[in-house]
């Protein structure tokens, strides 16, 4: 496909922008999803009820705009992983394309009954009509709300006139006054610990977690893995509280949860080091970690509605001490700090207002550039790290030319070495890899989906060209800003992206996608009639996730990406005997490091019945 030419790299972002200015003082604290069923039997922890956590905007505060997502007002009922109930944030979850009424994908994954709810009043935006029932409230008939269940489409190359054929249908190609933002060095270099609130478990294979006293490995058998620890969650809020970031290390595993960031031994569970409790809850986290193990964590800046999400924290995984601290403030006007999102590439921080970006030295607070507007109206916003550093940008809202543009920045310069336009109509919505980057988008009036791959290059590669239902958990909290790295459940190398496919009922498969023609290589279903999902590639072979039921342990399984045969191996089976503590991890983050595999939530729902789940490590 012929596709239009890259723009060149605009002038004036490279250039890196000084230093943090001079230390300022932290603010002082102030006063202050239809989805699937979950497994039958006893109940487990419950997850988040519609409206836990969602705070009204307040009504005097700026509304960011220009294609970005807005404060939700009113109760959501979003899928979480894997047909579970979970948190805001899946992808944008139409129902069955051509039902009468059928909910429509909304920008940036929200839900949106035709001719209703769509983006809140804001710059660039007209106001829009809520459907009754509240925002995310789908009209009857409107069916499944998993992200793929429009239509797939092909989304770039405006100069082309091209056709498909997928599943008997044909689809068409359609071819200021900115204020610096501060850093300093923290006070105090060490972990603060509090006494209340923390999780109470020994992490010796044996704590309460609804449990007493009991011996989470008494009656394991042979062949199963064994429980190294398990950990409650610290008290939250009765709206729920975000409990976004899991991060392993050769010593420690560190969890986010509501105020705290709390760290226990790999082997042992036991701590490694005190609680850090913030004065406000943490609102963003970097999902990477640097290659000397920091992180770097948002919380807002008091307690009350009209806190802001732009006080920022590093802090050492291994240790608990903290290094450089700093405060994002607004940038020209609409342009919001309310709310920022964090990514990591390399040793360089990026950080995501409403409408912009500034990037640091991620072991310093350094300020290294600004990605600021460009063009005659391209606001970049959204941004996912890692290998490599993607910028995502409206552009031209509420005109004819209205688009988003996908960019590759260098992260030490800020200079664009690529430019990639998508054709009007199509919202950017999430990347599923940077290193091959592979994106996932959505159109509302076309009532259809998008994955596209790139070269290194920033030239279109390929485009899935098949119809399928997949599933990837695409679950996140609450943000202004766009979450591009929000999921999980998928995986890629070089040549192949991997993904599952939902299960309406029993076992699903994973999907092997060739990413030079969009075709389907392999498919290989789920060992038990319980969902598998995509983890991570090593060693060559992709590590998968089976998720338990309530009589059934899960298990971490290999499957060969090359090769005739693609059968999955049990590397670990999770003993039956705590399947129902396993399975009543809902809205989940998983992660496989070094032959032990790390299960805890990103939600709590604040419920004050029960102790809520929060980590759970399995190993041999």
């Amino acid at each position: 496909m012929t596709q239009p030419p890259n723009q060149p790299p605009q002038d004036g972002f490279g250039a890196p922008q000084g230093d943090f200015g001079a230390p300022q003082q932290q603010p002082p604290q102030q006063d202050g999803f239809g989805a699937p069923q979950p497994p039958q039997g006893p109940p487990a922890d419950p997850p988040p009820q519609p409206g836990y956590g969602y705070p009204e905007p307040p009504p005097a505060a700026p509304q960011p705009g220009y294609g970005q997502p807005q404060q939700p007002s009113g109760p959501y009922a979003q899928p979480g992983p894997y047909g579970q109930p979970g948190p805001y944030g899946q992808p944008g979850q139409p129902g069955p394309y051509g039902a009468p009424g059928a909910a429509q994908p909304g920008p940036y994954g929200q839900p949106q009954p035709p001719g209703s709810y769509g983006q809140q009043p804001g710059y660039g935006y007209p106001p829009q009509p809520q459907y009754p029932g509240g925002p995310g409230t789908p009209p009857p008939g409107s069916g499944s709300r998993n992200p793929f269940r429009g239509r797939p489409a092909l989304v770039i190359g405006a100069a082309v006139a091209a056709l498909l054929v997928i599943g008997g249908t044909v689809f068409a190609v359609a071819g200021g006054d900115d204020k610096e933002p501060v850093a300093k060095p923290t006070d105090d270099a060490k972990p603060s610990a509090s006494a209340s609130g923390a999780p109470v478990n020994p992490g010796d294979g044996s704590g309460d977690g609804g449990q007493g006293t009991e011996d989470l490995n008494e009656g394991r058998q042979a062949g199963e893995s064994k429980v190294l620890w398990y950990k409650e969650a610290p008290d939250a809020p009765g709206n729920g509280a975000d409990a976004n970031g899991m991060w392993i290390t050769d010593k420690a595993a560190v969890k986010s949860a509501y105020k705290q960031l709390v760290a226990y031994n790999v082997g042992d569970g036991r701590p490694t080091w005190a609680p850090i409790t913030f004065p406000a809850e943490i609102c963003a986290v970097t999902p990477q970690k640097t290659s000397d193990d920091t992180i770097v964590v948002a919380y807002k800046n008091g307690t009350t509605d009209r806190a802001k999400c732009n006080l920022l924290q590093q802090v050492d995984l291994n240790t608990g001490a903290k290094g450089w601290s700093g405060e994002v403030t607004d940038g020209a006007a609409f342009d919001s700090a309310i709310q920022v999102s964090l990514t990591l590439s390399g040793n360089t921080l990026m950080v995501g207002r409403s409408q912009s970006g500034t990037a640091y030295d991620a072991r310093t607070g350094k300020k290294l550039f600004d990605k600021k507007r460009y063009g005659d109206a391209c606001f970049p916003s959204s941004f996912a790290g890692g290998a490599r550093l993607i910028s995502v940008a409206s552009c031209d809202a509420g005109q004819d030319t209205e688009h988003d543009e996908v960019q590759e920045l260098d992260p030490t310069t800020g200079k664009v070495r690529w430019t990639q336009k998508f054709d009007k109509g199509w919202r950017v919505e999430k990347t599923y890899s940077v290193d091959p980057l592979v994106v996932y988008s959505t159109n509302d009036d076309k009532n259809a989906w998008n994955i596209a791959t790139f070269t290194a290059a920033g030239k279109f590669r390929s485009q899935v060209a098949f119809d399928e239902e997949f599933a990837p958990d695409c679950g996140g909290g609450i943000a202004l800003t766009g979450d591009l790295e929000g999921c999980r459940g998928v995986a890629a190398d070089a040549n192949t992206l991997y993904l599952p496919t939902e299960a309406t009922s029993g076992a699903n498969e994973i999907v092997a996608i060739n990413l030079s023609d969009g075709k389907a290589k392999w498919r290989v279903k789920s060992p038990v009639a319980e969902s598998m999902q995509p983890m991570k590639i090593e060693g060559g072979k992709l590590i998968a996730y089976v998720e338990a039921s309530y009589d059934a342990g899960g298990r971490i399984v290999s499957i060969p990406t090359t090769g005739a045969k693609h059968t999955p191996t049990t590397l670990l089976q999770n003993p039956q005997g705590i399947a129902e503590i396993e399975s009543g991890f809902y809205s989940k983050e998983v992660d496989w490091v070094g032959g032990r595999f790390y299960l805890s939530t990103s939600r709590l729902s604040g419920n004050d019945d029960t102790k809520e789940k929060l980590m759970l490590a399995y190993g041999k």
